[in-house]
């Protein structure tokens, strides 16, 4: 395979990075400019996009940032940073194995690189044919559904019957359903995210201030004003409401061909009582189908085996991929640890994320 690359131009120009995406197939919300400028809005981040122009004619985007605080170690290229989505590759009609093996020798020849790459899981098999073995990488699973056929032949041959009958018993519970794609109920719903994790801190003794406070830095208030402020109409919330109180509600992600089931929060005995979750995952399928997407993503479930069975009995399938890291990492130490106290915050408390959309209970 060519390693040669004509040019390397970062940020990406925005011309040619939109171009690339209206013509790749597979892209994702994650990999649009827009989508960086929240990450960049929201925190201590700057566009480290790169426009790859190889020898053929062909080009192709990484959609990447960079943390602009010093130390330089912190300086770590991300495609895309933890709780951000994934990043990859962008090219028309869909990048290929040689070419992401291009972009990854001309990267790893780079002085000081330091880079992780979490790709898109549609490109997950060419990434594996084109990446050398021996390099890190880190497995992640999410779930898949595919919305071909439309939305009557997701409900009827996609959705367990199971399912499809807990969606009707939602149905008759009194439940009202809206959307809000202004961004008005962006507060509600913040609010409902916070009650929410410190009911679930107080089940497990922790005080409701600290609960508040680790509830803000897993999730802030930011990051959903950033998404909402720079993508237009992309992002859907859906909301469930039993007379005047929101009882769940979860954002849905709509562009190009893919929608992906983003965040969620709701009350826990009112969602028990209405099934409102499961009502919700329909009426964002159905949405999503007539938009005319072709997936519905609903995410990783951190290997909760009743997280994973919640999203396979809507027809979600498992992809498998994995992300990859270029370079020497000398915070890698460090890095791990932060992983770590993360995963310990969110064990303890719900992200407002597709993760935790429901409750567990034995008849899920």
């Amino acid at each position: 395979m060519d390693k040669q690359l004509l040019n390397a131009t970062i940020p990406a120009p925005r011309d040619a990075w939109k171009e690339l995406l209206r013509q790749d197939p597979n892209a994702l919300i994650f990999q649009a400019p827009e989508w960086i400028d929240s990450i960049c809005q929201s925190g201590p981040y700057e566009d480290a996009s790169r426009l790859f122009e190889l020898p053929h004619g062909r080009s192709i985007v990484m959609p990447a940032v960079r943390n602009k605080l010093p130390p330089r170690a912190l300086k770590r290229t991300q495609s895309l940073p933890h709780g951000w989505g994934m990043g990859g590759l962008v090219a028309a009609g869909g990048v290929t194995a040689q070419e992401i093996y291009q972009v990854y020798s001309y990267l790893s020849t780079q002085v000081n690189i330091r880079a992780s790459i979490r790709p898109n899981p549609l490109q997950a098999s060419q990434w594996r044919l084109a990446i050398p073995t021996g390099v890190r990488s880190h497995q992640h699973i999410t779930h898949i559904l595919n919305l071909e056929g439309g939305f009557d032949q997701v409900w009827s041959q996609k959705l367990s019957s199971a399912t499809r009958n807990k969606i009707r018993k939602a149905d008759k519970s009194g439940l009202s359903i809206e959307k809000d794609s202004s961004g008005d109920k962006l507060d509600e719903f913040y609010q409902l995210y916070l009650a929410w994790s410190e009911r679930r801190a107080h089940e497990r003794h922790i005080p409701a201030a600290i609960a508040r406070r680790l509830a803000r830095v897993r999730e802030p208030y930011s990051k959903f004003r950033a998404v909402v402020d720079h993508l237009g109409e992309a992002p859907r919330m859906w909301i469930a409401r039993l007379g005047d109180q929101m009882v769940a509600a979860a954002y849905l992600l709509v562009w190009g061909e893919h929608a992906i089931y983003w965040r969620s929060a709701s009350d826990k005995e009112l969602t028990l009582q209405t099934r409102a979750n499961d009502l919700l995952q329909k009426v964002m399928i159905e949405d999503a189908c007539q938009a005319g997407c072709r997936t519905y993503h609903m995410g990783e479930s951190g290997g909760v085996a009743s997280l994973m069975h919640f999203k396979s009995r809507f027809g979600a399938i498992e992809y498998p991929y994995e992300e990859y890291y270029l370079g020497h990492q000398p915070l890698d130490g460090f890095s791990t640890g932060l992983r770590s106290f993360y995963r310990r915050i969110e064990g303890l408390l719900p992200a407002a994320s597709r993760e935790r959309v429901h409750e567990t209970r034995s008849d899920d």
